[in-house]
């Protein structure tokens, strides 16, 4: 019961003390998930199945750590402590907004939030970067997906089987000529 209580605590703490969601999060999530709950191969593991799996990738990212932790009961209680704060907070929100919205300081802090967030995201992407390995060699690969994506409006979906694909096929020439 306490490891149960313990990740639904570090999920809710994730949840509850990130803005942004998705990639914004990757700091606080590896800061208390790598030597914790995962090794730090098992944490970029986890966060590419996240990001390849429909959903939400904070909640995924729960789901699967809580699974390796501690089975069903696990998942289940760090997709909880994942959602909730976020359920509450954005409920809150929602409110809020309704009401105020049209409130010019409103406005202007929501504009002021805005950059903040791009630099939350950006940081998490440099960080997976190296521990992806990206080199000045492979760093036209996520490069070219992202204007795949971006400018070309090809399916992510897509461009990760192709990336499983390419992966699969280069580690079986390596083989071979090992």
């Amino acid at each position: 019961m306490k490891v149960l209580f313990s990740l639904f605590l570090v999920f809710g703490k994730i949840g509850l003390f990130t803005l942004g969601g998705g990639y914004a999060m990757v700091p606080l999530m590896e800061r208390e998930l790598c030597g914790k709950y995962l090794s730090r191969e098992d944490f970029l593991d986890t966060l590419a199945l996240a990001q390849a799996a429909p959903g939400i990738m904070a909640i995924n990212t729960a789901i699967l750590t809580g699974y390796k932790v501690h089975g069903v009961w696990g998942a289940i209680f760090a997709a909880l402590g994942a959602a909730l704060p976020s359920f509450i907070i954005i409920l809150i929100l929602a409110i809020f907004f309704k009401t105020y919205q049209q409130n010019p300081i409103i406005r202007r802090i929501f504009m002021g939030v805005r950059p903040a967030v791009i630099a939350l995201i950006l940081v998490p992407v440099f960080n997976l970067a190296r521990a992806a390995n990206i080199t000045w060699k492979t760093v036209w690969i996520p490069i070219v997906v992202a204007l795949a994506v971006w400018a070309m409006g090809i399916s992510p979906v897509y461009l990760v089987i192709l990336a499983g694909l390419g992966g699969y096929l280069y580690g079986r020439a390596e083989g071979e000529t090992k």
